[in-house]
């Protein structure tokens, strides 16, 4: 598991790339607030999740749903609920773009398990099991660059325990830049037939 040292350094890189991402990102973040809002009139998402030592926190992200649509799971919502540009922001990933705050305010890091919601108790329990919740949540991890959602609580646990446990800043910057370079993909959403 990571060392100490380790945890530090990894953080420091965090808020580091973090801060420059937002910066040099801030016109496209502002574009897509824009075309965002023209379509809803509501481009920030808040979400609550489970972050670090089980407590949660109010993570952010750019609305790719229709206001209203229940707060789930994704894998448990239809994909009817995306709005038009949102099925562009997730296929590209860049409604993710505002959790670089949270990773700025030590909410998240940029790799680690991704932060379920309080409701998704298999897997939380999954989670506790692997003693996962001593780590910072990440926007991205294994499990996002081989495809494994939240629906197979199980099989996500056991990746995120494997990613956690041989995690290094070699493995760090390679999952960011598979990440970066379209490995993976948005969370599934139920296909409506």
């Amino acid at each position: 598991m990571l060392k100490l040292k380790k945890i530090f350094m990894i953080r420091a890189i965090d808020v580091f790339l973090s801060f420059f991402a937002l910066i040099v990102l801030l016109p496209l973040i502002f574009l897509i607030y824009c075309l965002i809002y023209l379509e809803n009139k509501s481009p920030i998402f808040k979400q609550v999740r489970m972050g670090k030592n089980m407590r949660k926190f109010t993570l952010i992200k750019f609305r790719t749903m229709h206001i209203g649509t229940e707060s789930l799971a994704t894998h448990l919502i239809d994909e009817t609920k995306i709005t038009n540009i949102g099925v562009i922001l997730r296929k590209t990933k860049l409604d993710e773009l505002p959790q670089l705050w949270n990773v700025l305010r030590g909410d998240m890091s940029l790799v680690g398990p991704r932060p379920c919601l309080p409701s998704q108790f298999e897997l939380i329990d999954m989670r506790q099991k692997y003693d996962l919740y001593k780590y910072l949540p990440g926007i991205t991890g294994l499990a996002q660059i081989k495809s494994i959602d939240m629906s197979d609580p199980i099989l996500l646990a056991n990746t995120d325990f494997k990613m956690m446990k041989n995690l290094n800043l070699r493995k760090y910057f390679h999952y960011l830049l598979l990440t970066f370079f379209g490995s993976g993909f948005g969370d599934k959403v139920k296909k409506i037939y």
